[in-house]
């Protein structure tokens, strides 16, 4: 299963880190307009990401609820029907809660910045380190945390749980 070490935090000042992420990417974020409807789940998440009425993603994965650094592992499954999968898992296994967000995403070497609107809830960045084969966890770790540290990110703004823990 594909891993990767991410950290999340709200974000104080979005014109400051805007510049800090466009500079570490070398260039301008890609706009991404998300909708993800989480589902229960007997162990770790389990989400349908849509991205329009004809493009989407079945994402399963685990991960501390842990403000600092953490490792997460996923799956993901590309759908050319989600609102058909959507309604057949919603039967199945029903609606845990839906997250709307605006997502800006840049990247920086092996590491995904998001910076994201979430509808209900405000702005926040998560730093995403995907980890290559051979890196550990702890190889993660460190890069999120230099990352961390360039985008003046303070550990007071870290963040628990995905965004349908707070919404909820």
């Amino acid at each position: 299963m594909p891993r990767n070490v991410e950290i999340k935090a709200q974000v104080r000042d979005w014109d400051r880190l805007h510049a800090v992420a466009a500079h570490l990417a070398g260039g301008p974020p890609e706009l991404i307009r998300q909708v993800d409807t989480f589902f229960h789940a007997p162990h770790g998440r389990l989400k349908l990401r849509e991205f329009s009425a004809e493009r989407g993603e079945l994402i399963f994965y685990e991960r501390p609820d842990a403000a600092a650094a953490k490792t997460s592992r996923y799956e993901i499954v590309a759908t050319d029907q989600p609102q058909r999968l959507r309604e057949t898992l919603a039967a199945a296994l029903g609606i845990r809660g839906v997250v709307r967000k605006e997502r800006l995403l840049y990247l920086a070497g092996q590491s995904r910045i998001h910076l994201d609107r979430v509808e209900g809830l405000g702005r926040f960045v998560e730093l995403e380190v995907v980890l290559r084969g051979g890196q550990t966890a702890t190889d993660g770790r460190r890069i999120a945390e230099q990352l961390q540290n360039k985008l003046g990110i303070s550990d007071a703004d870290l963040v628990e749980g995905a965004y349908v823990d707070l919404i909820r």
